[in-house]
Parts: C-alpha cells; sequence; structure tokens
C-alpha cells in the first residue's frame, strides 16, 4: 500500500510541476519542468534518505567511529531487527542535544536509523528499545520511502515556488504576470505541508503500535514519549528543516501550542499516542 502511496505521490507532484512549468513558461516552461519531473523522480527515489542526512550532519555509528555510542545502541537494535526479521539498518549519530530520532531508506535492505546525541543521553535502554522499535516499525511497515520522498518533494516544492516567484509568469505570447508566481510563493508551501501532514499522523500511530506488539511491553514507549515531550520543548532541534519535520518521532521545533497550530500539526499529538498504547496496555 505504501508503494502505491510513493507512487502516486511521485505522479501527482510531477503533474503539479509539468502544469506550473507551462503556466509560468509557456512550452520552453514545460520542457523545463518535464526534466526537473524526471530528475526529482530519480533523486527521490534513490538519494532522499542520504539528503535528509546529510541535512543533518549525520555521522556513522561503527565500532570504529563512535564506539561508545555503538557498543550501546547495536545490541538493542541487533536484537528488535531479530524479533520483527528485518536487515540490520544503518546507524547514525546527529550531534544535537534535542531529543529525537528517525528512520529513513527506500527500502528495509536499505534503511538507516539516526539518533540525536539528547535521545540517547535522556533515555534509558528500556526507553531507548521502545523508541528503536518504533522507528523500525517505519521501516517494518514500509513507510519510509514514502516519508523520506515526501521530505524531497516539499523541500522541491518550496524551491521552485520561489524560482517562480522571482523568474516565472512569462506565457509564450504575454507579458509576465507577477501576481502568478505570488500566488505560487504563498500556495506551494501550504502543499508541501499538506503532503507531510497526510502520510505523517497515521504513519506514527501504527509505528507506535508495532513497537508496543514488539517490545510487549507500551510502557517502554509511553515512557520515552512522556520525555520526548516535555525535553524537546525545553530543547528545541536547531536549524530543523521544515520538509523533513515529519520524519522525526516527535515535533522537533518544541511547543507548538494548540488549536489552529496542532490542527497544522505533521504529528498527532503526543496525549493522543499515550492514550492509545494505556488503551493497549489495558486490553493486554
Amino acid at each position: 500500500m505504501n508503494s502505491v502511496k510513493t507512487v502516486l505521490l511521485l505522479g501527482v507532484m510531477s503533474g503539479l510541476l509539468l502544469a506550473g512549468g507551462e503556466m509560468f513558461g509557456g512550452r520552453h516552461g514545460l520542457y523545463i519542468a518535464l526534466a526537473l519531473a524526471v530528475a526529482m523522480n530519480f533523486f527521490g527515489y534513490f538519494f532522499s534518505d542520504r539528503m535528509a542526512l546529510a541535512m543533518y550532519s549525520a555521522q556513522p555509528v561503527t565500532p570504529q567511529e563512535n564506539p561508545e555510542v555503538y557498543s550501546r545502541v547495536f545490541p538493542i537494535v541487533q536484537s528488535l531487527t531479530q524479533r520483527m526479521g528485518l536487515p540490520m539498518p544503518k546507524l547514525w549519530l546527529i550531534a544535537d542535544p534535542s531529543p529525537n530520532a528517525f528512520a529513513t531508506g527506500r527500502n528495509p535492505e536499505h534503511a538507516s536509523v539516526a539518533f540525536t546525541a539528547g535521545v540517547l543521553q535522556l533515555m534509558n535502554d528500556q526507553e531507548l528499545e521502545g523508541v528503536v522499535a518504533h522507528e523500525l516499525g517505519h521501516v517494518k511497515n514500509r513507510d519510509i520511502l514514502t516519508s523520506s520522498v515526501a521530505a524531497t518533494l516539499a523541500a522541491a516544492i518550496t524551491v521552485l515556488a520561489r524560482m517562480a516567484f522571482w523568474f516565472g509568469g512569462r506565457d509564450d505570447d504575454e507579458r509576465r504576470n507577477p501576481w502568478a508566481g505570488l500566488i505560487m510563493l504563498i500556495l506551494a508551501p501550504i502543499a508541501a505541508m499538506l503532503i507531510q501532514m497526510a502520510i505523517s499522523r497515521t504513519r506514527e500511530y501504527a509505528a507506535d503500535e508495532t513497537s508496543a506488539h514488539v517490545t510487549h511491553n507500551p510502557n517502554e514507549l509511553i515512557s520515552a514519549l512522556g520525555k520526548l515531550e516535555s525535553y524537546s520543548k525545553r530543547i528545541p532541534m536547531q536549524d530543523v528543516n521544515p520538509a523533513t519535520a515529519h520524519l522525526f518521532i516527535i515535533q522537533p521545533f518544541g511547543n507548538t501550542g494548540g488549536g489552529m497550530t496542532r490542527l497544522f500539526s505533521t504529528h498527532p499529538s503526543t496525549e493522543d499516542r499515550i492514550a492509545r498504547l494505556e488503551a493497549m496496555r489495558g486490553n493486554s
């Protein structure tokens, strides 16, 4: 199902890109948009995970690089992958004091799990297992490609909107229309946000449930989410690209408030997620 989502996502965005190219540049713009669509689809499938990791200067976690982190994290990840029937993912460390984590990659055979320094400092081993199981849930549910591609597309939409504003709006036979570029500049980030929202909320619930089932202990993730909610507000991540916000286990911007702000959040509320896990605990 997630493979179908990815194909549809790429198809819709390619169509929008072609339509926008023709609108702002006529036939010449259509040809440019076609080339960009082909490049975007290729890059989105094969390199979106590398882009996400590079954005946060993630460093490999191996016995040679970051050996202390490796000695703690590797046994937890190895145990969970064996239980879940998954290949061992590549492990990465992000030097940020804010607690968070994300999984990325195009399939389980090419998956990566990244941890911030903050989440490793904050969590005990049981809570860290709950977090890792959640991220591996994204891998097992095969939604890591969809989320990685969405991050790439959201970034591309924002960049293209700015290009349309400054350079677009010229038809073959008509003068430049500055209002078209301005509308694109306003609507494109909204479209990017809607892409993130559409693929993010339900997948977080599903990964939470996977974590609870695999660990046989919802309390691990319940405790971890409680800490993440509290500490991520005190220490929000620095230099977060909004296009990748939906990748993380919890909203990386810190306190997002309520009301309309919560409505447009890329994540369901932590209170709702904990409530669902507590209901699973009560039914077990």
